[in-house]
């Protein structure tokens, strides 16, 4: 909990300053501001599965530290080159970190399975998530002051001191647990286990189809919440931290919310409910030239944000043997990642023809798609407790 405290600090910062920066010297142009969101997120397409992969071989903790402070070496690199280079080298501080998270976080994952009763793994998603959504409120005010404080260089190498504080708190989780050598086990064959394995079980598998349609729907809007606040609301680009406190509190509550009702709610329900209200907010959302309206919704989205972190997590988890959990983690991954990198990378240009309000049409639309395709996952999990029975 203490290193995800002192991540979220350091990419809040990050995704601050670095979005504010380029709005500044691009004069607001969409095909650089969505660069910024390809920059963060087409590493994790990319690197999911492979990483995956090599945490179910690595042992948790020390995959953790490594990635955390090999982060933070990154991130000063970057720094030097801000000062001698040209401002495109602030792109590689998030490609390397979104490329070391996707080693990190399976292995998280696998810390979780190994110390958590199966139980409570709901419980304690809920847990980190409203930690998540403390940083939805906080993190946009904190990047936003410390960049117009700072400027852009303190604020990178903010970030970096973050992930190396991290990577030294880690220190402290319990040992490594020994598991069994896998020197006679090839990568490729285990990778090719995972995919097996996910294509074998059918709720995953349904997991898959809807990951690849929530992903484009989010994918062809994230770079674009800046201009609502400037082309719908008619503010300025740092109005955009607002909007995001709005969703922030929404996600602090609702993590909440899910947290007290977890043992009720089964996380197929949680999921469906998430990808509903995302639908909703977003047609709202993208037609909405009302301040109030804006931030009701913002803040109605972020409500049940945490509805759909915490199904999938939690239907991962529970669907998932220990062994496979970063394979398992590393293919459906993509498939969100996948399909959001290429939303992301049409978007600026999507926007031109199709208008602001046109682009969250279709990303509604997409999300009630989403909706329809979690119809398989009910009918997988009522068969798979029939057949426990």
């Amino acid at each position: 909990m203490t290193s995800s405290l002192l991540l979220q600090l350091g990419i809040w910062i990050r995704n601050f300053s670095i979005l504010l920066y380029v709005t500044e010297i691009t004069n607001n142009n969409p095909i650089y501001i969505s660069l910024i969101s390809v920059a963060e997120f087409a590493p994790i397409f990319i690197f999911s599965f492979i990483g995956g992969t090599f945490a179910d071989r690595w042992k948790p903790k020390l995959t953790m530290i490594w990635c955390d402070f090999l982060s933070a070496i990154s991130i000063f690199v970057v720094l030097l080159s801000l000062l001698f280079g040209s401002w495109y080298s602030i792109f590689f501080a998030t490609l390397v970190s979104a490329i070391l998270s996707q080693f990190s976080m399976p292995s998280a994952l696998k810390l979780i399975k190994q110390h958590i009763p199966g139980e409570q793994l709901q419980s304690v998603m809920a847990i980190f998530q409203t930690l998540m959504s403390i940083f939805m409120v906080l993190g946009p005010v904190i990047g936003t002051f410390v960049y117009q404080k700072f400027g852009i260089f303190i604020s990178i190498g903010i970030m970096g001191v973050m992930f190396l504080l991290s990577a030294l708190v880690l220190l402290a989780l319990p040992k490594d647990q020994k598991e069994k050598e896998k020197t006679e086990s090839r990568i490729l064959k285990e990778m090719k286990d995972g995919f097996m394995y996910v294509m074998q079980k059918p709720i995953l598998k349904s997991m898959g189809i809807v990951f690849a349609m929530t992903g484009l729907a989010v994918g062809v809007i994230q770079p674009l919440s800046i201009f609502i606040a400037i082309e719908n609301l008619g503010k300025s680009k740092e109005f955009l931290q607002w909007l995001l406190m709005a969703s922030g509190i929404g996600m602090f509550l609702g993590g909440g919310a899910i947290f007290a009702l977890s043992k009720k709610l089964s996380p197929q329900i949680l999921l469906t409910i998430g990808l509903l209200a995302s639908m909703i907010s977003v047609f709202i959302i993208g037609f909405s030239t009302s301040i109030p309206i804006t931030l009701l919704f913002q803040f109605f989205n972020g409500f049940f944000m945490p509805c759909i972190q915490i199904g999938v997590n939690t239907l991962i988890l529970k669907n998932t043997e220990e062994s496979f959990i970063g394979r398992v983690n590393g293919v459906l991954n993509p498939m969100f990642m996948g399909t959001m990198v290429v939303g992301m990378s049409i978007s600026g240009i999507i926007k031109i023809p199709l208008t602001l309000s046109g682009v969250y049409l279709l990303s509604g639309i997409l999300f009630f798609i989403g909706v329809l395709l979690t119809i398989p996952i009910f009918k997988n999990s009522v068969k798979s407790v029939e057949s426990n029975v």
